[in-house]
């Protein structure tokens, strides 16, 4: 990581610090307005907050499903014809899938929330390289920029990785 870099990254972690727990000034970020935003502006106190709402807005969200899938799952539902009883039994199982994707999306939720609070967020943790807006935007969770994921990528299709 150049000079440049470790002090851009020193200066948001700052900021960051100084706004944890407060919210921006004057009304939220709205998507279109973190995308106009300079690159000397990368992860300010603003923009971390944005991620921030972003991110717990996603976490409750997950944890508000999986609450709902427990309480369907414990609905016993007594059907005689064994190809209903088949479909509803694949349905949980489709269900717990996908239950189990979000599990592991929320583990990297809460490793986001922590990297926003430890001022790493938004930097890629290969090269230190800003991992940009729009990815951010697209993949609140990404911790690799563009190029560094790409590459890890290749190495696991190259050498199963």
């Amino acid at each position: 990581m150049t000079t440049k870099e470790a002090s851009t990254k020193a200066k948001s972690a700052e900021t960051s610090k100084k706004a944890s727990g407060s919210s921006a000034k004057g009304a939220p970020l709205t998507e279109a307005d973190l995308l106009k935003m300079s690159d000397k502006d990368y992860m300010s106190a603003a923009q971390l907050e944005f991620f921030r709402a972003k991110l717990q807005a996603l976490k409750e969200d997950i944890l508000k499903h999986a609450s709902e899938t427990t309480e369907h799952l414990r609905e016993n539902i007594l059907v005689p014809d064994p190809a209903d009883r088949a479909t509803i039994e694949e349905e949980h199982a489709l269900e717990l899938r996908t239950r189990d994707r979000e599990r592991k999306l929320l583990k990297k939720v809460e490793q986001a929330l922590a990297r926003i609070e430890s001022g790493d967020y938004g930097w890629c943790e290969e090269t230190g390289e800003p991992i940009g807006l729009s990815r951010l935007i697209a993949r609140p969770t990404a911790n690799l920029s563009l190029e560094a994921q790409e590459r890890r990528e290749l190495r696991q299709k190259l050498f199963g990785e």
